[in-house]
């Protein structure tokens, strides 16, 4: 009896030292030496090499000089400590119409948000497209996530004139950043061709510098680096 209780003490050690030890420290030696830059976050460093944000993690633009995401559903927006979507079926009318309602002191009601119709509206007049023009629906729909870092190609186009006019350059710069930002399908065949808004904002300030001097894309002391 004590010689098989001796044993089984031998192999739940050996065990808890394999699989507690020697197999995750072999799995971060090889995910440091193969996938670096992958298993460190994917990390985008601005032209003084300061980190900005992550490949993987879309943020919120709004000045006209930049290209802006899709909408966001995280948190207050693009938060990732809290990920997520509305979690609102195609056929809902709140997610074509949005929810506005008013508390019994006549403020809004923390639950309120803009439905794809609000979105819309808002995406035509901050880019001055007239109010018939057909909007991706990237432009006007949450991802599940809420921490897309994609928007559409055709997103992307609408988006062109605005930032163009704002850097004063013509689109046909923009356009050329666009284009070199876009990435392709995966593995040529599955999904469609995307533009990742951080990369291609970074590339806008490298290659089209802000008439002021003064590029927005910086990390914040003490601030999270999703924040831009």
């Amino acid at each position: 009896m004590l010689k098989e209780s001796v044993t089984a003490i031998r192999v739940i050690v050996l065990l808890l030292f394999i699989v507690s030890g020697i197999y995750p420290l072999a799995l971060w030696a090889i995910s440091q030496t193969v996938f670096h830059y992958q298993a460190n976050g994917s990390l985008i460093t601005n032209a003084k090499g300061a980190v900005v944000g992550s490949e993987l993690l879309g943020q919120s633009f709004t000045r006209p000089e930049y290209f802006q995401p899709r909408p966001s559903a995280a948190g207050n927006g693009y938060d990732p400590t809290a990920s997520g979507g509305t979690n609102l079926g195609p056929t809902n009318d709140q997610l074509t119409y949005g929810i506005h309602k008013k508390l019994p002191d006549g403020k809004n009601d923390p639950s309120n948000f803009d439905g794809a119709r609000d979105l819309a509206a808002a995406y035509r007049a901050e880019n001055g497209l007239p109010i018939n023009v057909p909007v991706p629906v990237d432009a006007v729909t949450r991802s599940g996530s809420g921490l897309d870092p994609h928007i559409s190609e055709a997103n992307a186009a609408l988006q062109t004139p605005r930032v163009a006019k704002a850097r004063g350059v013509s689109e046909d710069v923009v356009e050329k950043l666009v284009a070199d930002n876009t990435q392709g399908r995966q593995l040529g065949f599955l999904g469609e061709p995307v533009v990742n808004v951080l990369e291609l904002n970074l590339a806008l300030d490298k290659s089209v510098p802000l008439k002021t001097g003064e590029n927005f894309i910086r990390p914040r002391s003490g601030e999270p680096i999703w924040h831009s």
